[in-house]
């Protein structure tokens, strides 16, 4: 390739320097020239076929002498081979010094190569990396081993070092494991203690609402509600109030013909008008709730609505007469439900239907207000019997009161009016009469003679007197 250098075969090393009085580079055996490079071999400048010797006969300087000398002491004559013609002009080679190894090129050599022919050094290397990577690497233990065989056995140590750390970590673990199982079983017998003290108390509160699923006793009405009264008593009822105006003339009537009544009274009203409430209270009468605000829908709430309307209205209650007894309860329109008549009774009150409804309540269009009075005084005498609950309104219905003036008078003379559950009074018995027994005839004075002679057969008339009186 063009230039490239060439490695001569191995031969004695000769020493060289350099003259630096002229410049001039001398060399064992070789002919010295002013000027003029000396080398050897294939290395050295274009020349004529003529010898080194030659030349050096023909060009005396000052350092033909010492060459001379040196050539003498050698014995070794120079052939002309060593001075063979170049086509090419060769680069001056810069001395190396006398330690290069034999047989190998001198570092400028490769770094002129590396200048002129990168290529070639590059292609040097690549084939040097691929043998190192390639050819196994002998070992000590006699085992060849490559770049690839050690990075594999690398990855392999590590993977292989993984698996133990584990172990180290479960031997830490076991100890504490082992200590756990003793603490436990002391702490196990005190912690269950306080335990079941929070579950007993959580079990306990279940009971305090157990009462509102109390069994309802049976009824003849609505969702076990009451139609009668259980007995002969005709009973008497006033919802919606009380009213100023109508509650204290009811009153009145009750009043006047010793009858008592149970009033069903709305929450608000009986806040408006406490007075009133304990003016029923203190004539004998019953209270009986009638929820709030005279709610038609109550039945169909829950049971938590139902019970804080109810309770609500029997503390507007309670407001005006403290302690009062409410023992009844009466659902607006009759809409009795399973539901409402339970929370009713678990408040304590017994929920009061109607069997008698003389619709004091409508008015129909065209009805004069005495036309009404005429019809609730004959649906009452019509459909009241022994036992009946009668429905009727004391809240703004004066024609409910004019009917009772005149129905009272006629109930009393009828039935035992009273309260529901009131036992009927024993009816009167009619006297019994018995027929008089007759007198024995008063004896004259003249005839006080024969009275002794009977006296001898007395038991035998006196039977004839006792016959008598014995028979009714």
């Amino acid at each position: 390739m063009g230039t490239e250098a060439r490695v001569p075969p191995p031969r004695t090393p000769r020493a060289a320097f350099t003259d630096l009085g002229t410049g001039t580079t001398i060399s064992t055996g070789a002919t010295i020239s002013t000027g003029a490079t000396i080398g050897t071999g294939r290395h050295s400048a274009p020349e004529t076929g003529d010898s080194a010797r030659h030349r050096a006969a023909s060009y005396p300087n000052p350092g033909s002498s010492r060459s001379a000398t040196r050539r003498s002491r050698g014995n070794r004559p120079r052939h002309a081979r060593h001075a063979q013609a170049s086509s090419r002009p060769v680069a001056k080679r810069p001395a190396t010094g006398t330690h290069r190894a034999p047989g190998t090129l001198p570092l400028e050599t490769w770094l002129a190569t590396a200048k002129n022919r990168p290529q070639v050094l590059l292609g040097t290397l690549v084939a040097a990396g691929l043998l190192l990577t390639a050819v196994p690497i002998p070992q000590g233990g006699g085992e060849n081993t490559s770049v690839m065989n050690v990075a594999a056995q690398a990855v392999a140590g590590r993977i292989t070092e993984k698996p133990p750390a584990p172990p180290k970590k479960t031997e830490k673990k076991e100890p504490e494991a082992a200590a756990v199982p003793a603490r436990p079983a002391v702490e196990e017998t005190t912690a269950p203690a306080p335990t079941p003290e929070v579950t007993r108390t959580e079990e306990r509160t279940p009971p305090q609402v157990v009462p509102a699923q109390r069994t309802v006793p049976k009824g003849d009405g609505p969702a076990n509600s009451l139609r009668t009264t259980g007995s002969p008593v005709v009973s008497l009822t006033f919802d919606d109030g009380p009213d100023p105006n109508e509650t204290p003339k009811i009153l009145a009537l009750l009043e006047k013909h010793q009858v008592k009544a149970v009033f069903c009274v709305v929450g608000t009203q009986a806040q408006r008008h406490p007075d009133l409430i304990r003016q029923i209270v203190d004539a004998g009468h019953v209270l009986c709730n009638h929820t709030w605000d005279h709610d038609l829908t109550i039945g169909k709430k829950k049971a938590d609505r139902i019970r804080a309307d109810l309770d609500r209205t029997n503390a507007a209650i309670r407001s005006a007469v403290p302690g009062a007894e409410i023992p009844y309860f009466r659902a607006p329109g009759g809409n009795f439900t399973d539901r409402l008549v339970s929370v009713a009774y678990t408040g304590q009150m017994t929920s009061l239907y109607w069997e008698v409804d003389p619709r004091d309540w409508f008015h129909p269009a065209g009805e004069t207000y005495d036309q009404r009075v005429k019809r609730i005084v004959a649906e009452v005498k019509k459909t009241t019997r022994p036992g009946s609950i009668v429905l009727a309104h004391d809240f703004n219905q004066p024609a409910t009161t004019e009917a009772f003036e005149k129905l009272l008078p006629w109930l009393v003379e009828n039935f035992q009016v009273g309260l529901p559950g009131d036992k009927a009074a024993p009816a009167p018995s009619a006297p019994v009469t018995t027929p008089p027994t007759p007198a024995p005839p008063t004896p004259e004075p003249s005839t006080t003679a024969p009275a002794p002679t009977p006296s001898a057969s007395s038991p035998a008339e006196a039977a004839p007197v006792v016959t008598p009186s014995a028979t009714p």
